[in-house]
């Protein structure tokens, strides 16, 4: 039976590469806002000799969240791993000179979507299959309100999820991996020496060796 590996922000970066290291072992169901960047992984995907589901969806949008989580359950009856790496990069600002849209946007996409899908994915999950969230510790750093705050609460409802599973599953997993060349560390540091950072594939090898 074909394993299955949900992708939440899925179209590029440490998503992107995850959803290729892991198509020739699973059927990758990815999701992303970006449908151009979805096909194009989509792409890369059969190269492989894999197979995926592309879902062009915004995960702050729960009924759309529900109904792909439906038909999973409809499709595959279960989920053998979720990653879950969509993040909204709020730009970096005084902490008083916070945009209340960027901070309302980073609330429902980096908490609020969180919370939700964690609800709809558990049960898919069951008590065999795994999740791996991405921590990137920025909470009190100067600039990085709007981020850090969100980031760090995202994180907290993951550790409480890990803490709870901890003995009957799924088994939930927290990784902070190293610096990548992504586009969201793009606008956080756009002068910085990109040649140093490392490749989004072999922290994407490096996860799955954790798994």
């Amino acid at each position: 039976m074909t394993k299955t590996a949900l992708i939440t922000g899925a179209s590029r970066g440490l998503g992107a590469a995850l959803a290729e290291a892991l198509a020739p072992t699973h059927h990758i169901i990815a999701v992303a806002r970006t449908t151009g960047a979805l096909e194009d992984l989509d792409d890369r995907i059969k190269a492989k000799g894999g197979s995926a589901t592309l879902a062009p969806m915004d995960i702050t949008n729960t009924d759309a969240m529900a109904t792909l989580c439906r038909g999973i359950f409809d499709r595959w009856g279960s989920l053998d791993l979720w990653l879950h790496t969509a993040i909204h990069a709020a730009p970096l600002t005084p902490t008083d000179h916070v945009d209340a849209k960027d901070m309302a946007k980073s609330i429902a996409s980096n908490i609020t979507a969180t919370a939700t899908l964690i609800t709809f994915v558990a049960p898919l999950l069951g008590h065999g299959g795994q999740a791996v969230f991405f921590d990137d510790p920025r909470a009190g750093q100067k600039f990085f309100g709007s981020y850090g705050a969100t980031k760090a609460a995202q994180i907290a409802l993951a550790r409480s999820w890990q803490s709870e599973t901890d003995k009957i599953g799924p088994k939930v997993h927290i990784l902070t991996p190293d610096p990548m060349p992504t586009a969201t560390r793009a606008r956080f540091f756009p002068g910085e020496d990109r040649a140093v950072l490392f490749d989004p594939h072999a922290q994407a090898s490096a996860v799955l060796t954790q798994l």
